[in-house]
């Protein structure tokens, strides 16, 4: 039985999903924001935003909001994350592939978390204790043993891009042994899909609180571990931890041959 908070969240990212499908068939005529160089919003993730905070606002009033259009709102120990179009660059090229992504922190933790896809109808729920669950069912990580033949996701981020000769580097030793590595254009999708076994590992730098909060939840209640780079914790997922961080994620072997071959290559230094 889903927690009365993953209730909620449910029914906000459902909310906000309808918004985004609504607007499918009129990309052209959205109004396209630039908001730091290629990285984008729309129209629709802020209506869609809205919709979900008006949501928590009536169910919720004395919880504090992160939202990654709206920025913070309010203070308290129990935070809202939302980020309700993961994956807009996606969404504006008519590339099937974006969700809603919620978390709702406590102290900077994520105590519960909902990823939904509504293209596929997809929904990931998790709730600290209570493991995950994809479209209701329990789901685990994929039991990979190591890295060689495993199925990796990864992200170029704008925001990253002085980086990316050393995160080419990562990748060419990576498929050395990997079948294959994938970039899908969305953070929370990409956790949600490891943490249900659709990919073995995940590594991304240039992440925010609203791209992975919901999806480290998942990966840990599935049995598998979330690091840094450098194999140190996340930090919180509130509005104290907004500056950009890099995310690891797998089963507990596969994260940690991943994260040492980051270290390796060199490309973790490159953070220094």
């Amino acid at each position: 039985m889903q927690k009365p908070a993953v209730t909620l969240m449910v029914k906000a990212a459902r909310a906000a999903g309808n918004i985004l499908l609504r607007h499918m068939h009129r990309l052209d005529a959205l109004n396209v924001v630039e908001k730091d160089r290629m990285d984008y919003a729309s129209e629709v993730d802020r209506l869609a935003e809205a919709e979900i905070i008006k949501e928590f606002r009536r169910a919720t009033p004395d919880y504090a909001i992160l939202g990654e259009e709206h920025g913070p709102l309010g203070q308290s120990r129990n935070t809202w994350v939302i980020d309700p179009l993961d994956g807009t660059s996606n969404y504006l090229h008519g590339i099937p592939h974006f969700c809603v992504s919620i978390a709702l922190c406590e102290n900077g933790e994520p105590t519960h978390g909902v990823i939904f896809d509504p293209l596929r109808n997809d929904l990931f729920t998790a709730s600290r204790g209570s493991g995950m669950q994809l479209n209701e069912k329990r789901v685990r990580i994929a039991d990979r043993k190591d890295l060689g033949g495993a199925m990796l996701i990864t992200g170029f981020p704008p925001r990253e891009r002085a980086r990316a000769s050393a995160h080419l580097k990562c990748l060419d030793n990576l498929l050395l042994d990997a079948e294959d590595v994938r970039r899908t254009g969305s953070a929370a999708l990409d956790l949600a899909y490891v943490a249900c076994g659709r990919a073995d590992a995940y590594f991304e730098a240039g992440l925010k609180p609203w791209d992975v909060a919901a999806g480290v939840l998942m990966v840990r209640e599935a049995g598998g571990k979330v690091s840094d780079f450098k194999g140190r914790a996340t930090g919180p997922m509130d509005n104290r931890g907004l500056p950009p961080r890099q995310i690891v994620a797998g089963n507990l072997r596969i994260a940690e041959a991943l994260q040492q071959r980051i270290v390796n290559t060199g490309y973790a230094a490159a953070f220094d």
